[in-house]
């Protein structure tokens, strides 16, 4: 159950008030093409239109075969593209661009670096989101152009690099999962015939087949005993497929596409017949574009496999998937959402609640350090650092999950507690998000943040390392306010003090009247030298009534 320090962070999203439109632009840099979208949005409905679509076709996903870096010709390319984005998005008006990267920039050795230098050549700030979060969010852009009417819907989003697949009723997503199976990925690793010679195919279909087994088994798993689900396909390659479909069965492409269904039987037909073409025949599909045309047979075969493993006869075309959901979930966090994706709003607490519970942590505990964190947080505010409604809620995390690394070894627990947190999948938070979280977590006791550590180094910016130098100080007092871990300390207040030095006084109020809390005032004494030199002051702590304070 979500506590009153949670229900903090919580209340820092500002409620929706009538507000004027908005127009906001999406980019999705994936692994095959960068798209933008241009929404406006309307707060007061709340809803959204789509004003303009863009796509340059990048191929971020054809990456040097002896390092797997991304290729210097292709990020020039890139950086071209998001220039002209950027430029289209400035003459519509847009007050904002959110841009995310995907499983090619992820998976990159030099992928950071590209991010790097589109925020320092373009003033872009791209988010690095994991498969679980891109798949999180695609369920948000489908659930934005479909409605579900509280009925399982299976939705699968084959992209360049990876296939994500989502179970969902309209509520929470049962399932999301994101395997390395993708239309670009495959092409490039499997396929050197053209046509496709059948030793290949073959071997194709069998790979597809391992590959999703897993997932997909998962999926079915959370399907009640009886329950029917309907299959919703987005993205590129399911869009290709059913314009073909629709462009040879009814004469005309549908407009919307959204609702166009096709059969698994009309697909293994198209299959086969896509498989004894080159690139250069499909290409002259109605239909198919000529980037599209050489990586169509991979992306086909996803689609194709995954139905006969779900037991699926027909798929559900739909056009809204990633870049959507990015604008849904800017809606959701910017509170201009909260009627049927209310539940999102709280994604973050739930995700760090889950991954708590997995991780035995112990929640109690947990709670009156996260309680400490915060309280020092809001008495330091404006005194000690000008951090914000986002960065309070970063810290919250890592208070929950500081100890999270006791689940592999009492000895090095920060350590681990990082690792543990960097690969935990949060959902709802950035890549960069996660890495601020999990350093805080590995610095809230030993050594402070240094350079000479690879994840301190890992941080984007210098602004992200001093959110950690500052923040981690103030989780380190947290820890010590509970050394036993028993709630010995019932609350704290701050008074600031500048005479000949600066001092920063901590008054605790016992829970109990009689305890001297003398473990708890030795473990601050003994925290307090990182927190003093962060912030250059002398640290006073002393046991009192709370209304004898001066504040």
């Amino acid at each position: 159950m979500v506590n009153s320090v949670a229900q903090n962070s919580l209340d820092s999203v500002p409620t929706r008030t009538l507000e004027p439109e908005r127009i906001l632009a999406a980019i999705d840099m994936g692994t095959n093409s960068i798209h933008m979208v241009v929404a406006r949005i309307q707060p007061s409905l709340p809803t959204f239109t789509i004003v303009s679509r863009e796509k340059d076709t990048v191929r971020l996903g054809s990456r040097a075969q002896d390092t797997g870096n991304l290729k210097p010709e292709v990020m020039r390319r890139a950086l071209a593209t998001l220039r002209r984005f950027q430029e289209i998005a400035k003459y519509l008006n847009a007050e904002h661009i959110i841009a995310v990267a995907t499983s090619a920039v992820r998976e990159a050795p030099n992928g950071r670096d590209f991010l790097k230098q589109i925020q320092a050549d373009l003033g872009l700030s791209v988010n690095l989101i994991s498969g679980q979060e891109e798949a999180r969010r695609i369920y948000l852009g489908v659930l934005s152009g479909m409605e579900f009417h509280n009925q399982p819907h299976i939705i699968i989003d084959i992209g360049g690099g990876s296939t994500e697949l989502i179970l969902g009723d309209s509520q929470e997503p049962r399932t999301l999962s994101s395997t390395k199976v993708g239309a670009v990925r495959l092409s490039a690793e499997l396929i050197t015939t053209d046509p496709i010679s059948n030793a290949e195919f073959v071997y194709l279909q069998a790979l597809v087949r391992g590959q999703l087994a897993r997932p997909i088994e998962e999926l079915r798993a959370q399907l009640q005993p009886g329950e029917t689900a309907r299959l919703v396909g987005t993205s590129g390659t399911i869009e290709t497929l059913a314009t073909i479909n629709a462009l040879q069965k009814l004469g005309v492409q549908p407009s919307p596409l959204t609702g166009y269904q096709f059969s698994l039987k009309d697909l293994r037909d198209l299959v086969n017949r896509l498989r004894k073409l080159s690139y250069a025949e499909r290409a002259a599909i109605p239909g198919m574009s000529a980037s599209r045309s050489e990586i169509i047979v991979a992306g086909a075969v996803i689609l194709q496999e995954a139905m006969a493993a779900l037991g699926m006869d027909t798929v559900t075309a739909c056009e809204r998937a990633l870049r959507e959901g990015v604008i849904v979930d800017w809606m959701l966090t910017h509170g201009l959402i909260d009627d049927r994706l209310r539940y999102q709003t709280s994604v973050r607490e739930r995700s760090t609640f889950k991954i708590a519970e997995k991780y035995n942590v112990n929640l109690e505990y947990s709670q009156r350090v996260a309680f400490f964190a915060l309280s020092l947080f809001d008495q330091t505010q404006g005194l000690l650092h000008n951090w914000g409604v986002e960065e309070r809620e970063l810290l919250w995390v890592a208070a929950i999950l500081h100890n999270s690394g006791h689940f592999v070894s009492h000895s090095a627990h920060h350590k681990h507690s990082y690792y543990l947190i960097r690969n935990g999948e949060l959902l709802g938070y950035t890549e960069t998000d996660i890495e601020i979280i999990a350093n805080l977590a590995r610095y809230h006791r030993k050594n402070a943040p240094k350079k000479k550590h690879d994840n301190y180094q890992n941080l984007p910016s210098k602004r992200d390392k001093q959110i950690v130098a500052q923040l981690s100080a103030l989780l380190r007092l947290a820890v010590a306010l509970d050394r036993r871990q028993i709630g010995a300390i019932k609350e704290v207040g701050c008074s600031f003090r500048s005479t000949n030095v600066r001092e920063l006084h901590l008054c605790l109020v016992p829970t109990e009247p009689n305890d001297d809390c003398a473990l708890e005032l030795w473990s601050l004494d003994d925290k307090k030298a990182v927190f003093e030199a962060e912030y250059g002051v002398k640290l006073v702590a002393k046991l009192e009534p709370f209304s004898s304070m001066v504040l």
